[in-house]
């Protein structure tokens, strides 16, 4: 009976859905609505550090394209990730809300039956209903199986994978901490392989509902994505109808992938080389809105959560934000932590004409914000009977305010205690943090 109920629910999303079934090229009922809403881009970048965006932390100049977005919009230097890990900081940006309101607290795996659960409501969903085309690109992971896939939570068109790249094996494994090998070319195959390494489901890719990939060329991802990119901004400009892009990049989660075809220098930098090619990509979607939608485009970059520091050469910088405390005590500052690396992202606001360029901003933001600011930019309602912990920061972008949180509150996210419990607390310049001892 429940795949009955699915199959049904598939149908009629191919017969009613605008972009879910069939990409591009599909009909509008040949009508064409010229509405001045505003167009929503917004692209996350996996397990970023603060430290690597060049105009950030100097130590690195492998991001021109996004070094020059912030020189002409707005960068955020005191911005965070609702989490610092995966899941929980997607549930977050798409709902508006903490773990601890909407379920989300751990990271979902490849045996995962469950997702962000069906009772929220997500950006996607709100912005459908305000009549925008909406579409998600890359990494879901909140949930791929039944109505929690992506196709079913307010997207009309989705391209991607539903989790992590690490997590179902590849014919490209790239570069790892510890190595995991290849998917075995034969079933009957069998070797030892390190912890971490999920080795018995290869990873999917989707179109929709469709698997049309397994496994995935991860060398060929970027370009993939990017294409759809386009294509998706080039039809919904055509179509004259607003549009959502919620673009989730695989950049720069491990493993870390070398698209050239052959080994040159840039193999000496693994990671350097990948974020060079997160950048091009980013500057790639840049200059398809500045063609064909710049006046009413809000593009905004941010991260999920900071670098994974047990991954050494192939993780992220956090720049300043080390941690000596519990550095000196073995601890890390990164992915997982409450410590500011875990969660202190790079982030740029660009709207050409809207947004004041070259402005750096010093107030204390969230992704926990997305929600709220996207939906009062696009004039549409907020879900009612629901608690929000983000606040509309459209004034910001404008330079019509400099208010940003006086608090933040930080979940744990796997460093210790309980997931989901709040950890963590930024007052204005300083951080409390939680902590109960054991019992001896």
């Amino acid at each position: 009976m429940g795949i009955l109920f699915v199959k049904v629910l598939v149908l009629v999303t191919c017969l009613v859905g605008l972009y879910s079934c069939h990409h591009p090229g599909i009909s509008l009922d040949g009508k064409e609505s010229h509405s001045p809403k505003t167009n929503f881009i917004i692209i996350l970048a996996d397990d970023i550090g603060w430290g690597d965006l060049g105009i950030n932390w100097d130590k690195r100049k492998d991001t021109p394209n996004l070094d020059k977005m912030a020189m002409e919009g707005m960068r955020f230097v005191d911005f965070h990730s609702a989490a610092s890990t995966c899941s929980p900081s997607r549930a977050s940006l798409l709902t508006g809300r903490l773990g601890i309101r909407n379920g989300v607290t751990h990271n979902f795996a490849v045996t995962s039956v469950g997702g962000l659960p069906l009772n929220e409501t997500t950006l996607a969903e709100v912005l459908k209903e305000a009549g925008y085309l909406t579409a998600m690109i890359g990494k879901w992971h909140l949930g791929h199986n039944g109505l929690h896939h992506p196709s079913f939570r307010g997207f009309d068109y989705y391209f991607g994978i539903p989790y992590s790249h690490d997590m179902g094996c590849t014919d490209t494994p790239g570069y790892n901490c510890p190595p995991c090998p290849a998917c075995p070319q034969h079933s009957t195959t069998t070797s030892s392989h390190p912890r971490g390494c999920y080795s018995n489901v290869a990873l999917p890719l989707f179109e929709n509902l469709t698997i049309i990939q397994q496994p995935v060329n991860l060398t060929s991802m970027a370009t993939k994505y990017a294409d759809k990119a386009v294509q998706f901004i080039d039809y919904a400009s055509r179509s004259g109808h607003p549009f959502f892009l919620y673009l989730a990049l695989t950049h720069m989660h491990v493993p870390l992938v070398m698209t050239e075809p052959t080994c040159n220098l840039s193999c000496q930098d693994p990671y350097g080389a990948n974020l060079r090619q997160m950048d091009a990509l980013v500057g790639q979607i840049k200059a398809k809105v500045d063609s064909t939608a710049r006046e009413n485009t809000f593009l905004w970059f941010t991260g999920d959560n900071g670098p994974w520091s047990e991954k050494c050469e192939f993780a992220g910088s956090v720049g300043p934000y080390t941690g000596m405390w519990q550095k000196e005590r073995d601890g890390s500052s990164a992915k997982q932590t409450t410590w500011e690396g875990g969660h202190r992202i790079p982030t740029i606001a660009y709207w050409a004409g809207k947004i004041p360029a070259n402005v750096t901003s010093h107030m204390m933001l969230s992704t926990l914000d997305i929600f709220p600011t996207v939906i009062s930019l696009a004039n549409a309602s907020l879900p009612p009977h629901r608690r929000f912990d983000g606040m509309d920061i459209s004034e910001v972008f404008f330079g019509q305010s400099n208010k940003g949180h006086e608090t933040l509150f930080h979940p744990n996210s796997g460093a210790a205690g309980k997931y989901g419990d709040l950890q963590a607390l930024r007052l204005n310049q300083y951080k409390a943090f939680y902590v109960t001892a054991e019992e001896q």
